[in-house]
């Protein structure tokens, strides 16, 4: 097991192409789920695990696993499935991911193996369910089923995250920000992090609409340029200050969504952050490549406060030297 993802990092060319590698699991029962490979740094028989006095109920221990110790996590009560019994915890896998530099291990019962999709083929899941599940995308492989775990929901409820920008921040550039007409269209898979973005952007005072992928975003986005086309509003890059997205979202990803803004006349000159829990040095280099202005890595509030007060900062600089 310790070679099935042999060779992940040579797969970052799919980035950038609207394609990634799915790593299908089963948690509890004949169910598949999927969790994309660039979050997983291997996937091993779960090792002898200690317990942690008055932890969440999700988090089963701490395992030392190569040197680093990490807390280990039922997937299955995580997600209000039955849990693995404590003496089947020999017979289970852990899935151990990485997002924004924090390494974890998830239990789950099996692991079936990797599979290439395009992220078109990765649907939202229903409208129905969009603020009330655990899954970011639904898509099919060899006729079944597979469920997109949203593992940053995951996380956040089991650690928690601070998702608000500092009060003393905001006081401090208030009269940057508020009574300004600015406008930021945000673009993002998971619940948890559209609710961070909407509240960063709430507290700051700036007008919002965030969608939960980027085939959305940029079908918003080319809507206004033929409004303004047609006179009905102003040209977007007027009207955007900025589009934070996700990498990862069905449909299109962060990057596809950022070449086509970049490929259309009409958009080109939007300002375009990618906001991501992937992690890796290839983000950074791909950010360059598809022509988005920065990269940052998300739950870092504070950060993408500071992003945006920046950017209105150039924009109100611009205006004064035309």
């Amino acid at each position: 097991m310790s070679n099935f993802l042999k060779g992940v990092d040579q797969r970052t060319s799919l980035a950038g192409m609207n394609r990634m590698e799915l790593l299908l699991f089963k948690i509890r029962g004949e169910q598949l789920f999927g969790i994309n490979v660039f979050k997983v740094r291997e996937v091993i028989r779960t090792p002898k695990i200690s317990p942690v006095p008055k932890a969440d109920a999700r988090i089963v221990g701490v395992a030392d696993i190569r040197g680093q110790t990490m807390p280990m996590i039922d997937l299955a009560r995580a997600l209000d499935l039955e849990p693995i019994p404590k003496d089947k915890y020999s017979e289970s896998l852990t899935i151990v991911t990485e997002f924004n530099s924090s390494v974890q291990g998830f239990l789950v019962e099996d692991v079936d193996r990797i599979v290439h999709l395009r992220w078109e083929d990765i649907l939202p899941p229903p409208e129905t369910l969009q603020n009330i599940n655990y899954l970011t995308g639904i898509t099919r492989a060899q006729e079944q089923l597979v469920e997109i775990v949203d593992v940053e929901k995951v996380l956040v409820e089991v650690a928690g995250n601070r998702t608000d920008v500092p009060d003393e921040y905001i006081q401090n550039n208030k009269q940057i920000i508020q009574g300004k007409n600015f406008f930021v269209l945000g673009a993002d898979d998971s619940v948890v992090a559209r609710s961070q973005l909407k509240n960063i952007l709430d507290n700051l005072g700036i007008t919002n609409r965030i969608v939960n992928n980027g085939k959305r975003a940029l079908e918003l986005l080319q809507q206004w340029a033929e409004d303004a086309a047609q006179g009905d509003g102003l040209p977007v890059a007027e009207r955007v200050l900025m589009v934070i997205s996700d990498i990862e979202m069905p449909e299109m990803d962060g990057y596809t969504l950022t070449t086509s803004i970049r490929k259309d006349e009409r958009l080109k000159d939007l300002y375009v952050v990618l906001n991501s829990s992937l992690s890796g040095g290839f983000n950074d280099k791909l950010t360059e490549k598809v022509g988005a202005n920065v990269f940052i890595s998300k739950w870092h509030a504070d950060q993408l406060a500071k992003i945006i007060v920046a950017r209105i900062k150039q924009v109100e600089s611009t205006a004064k030297a035309s």
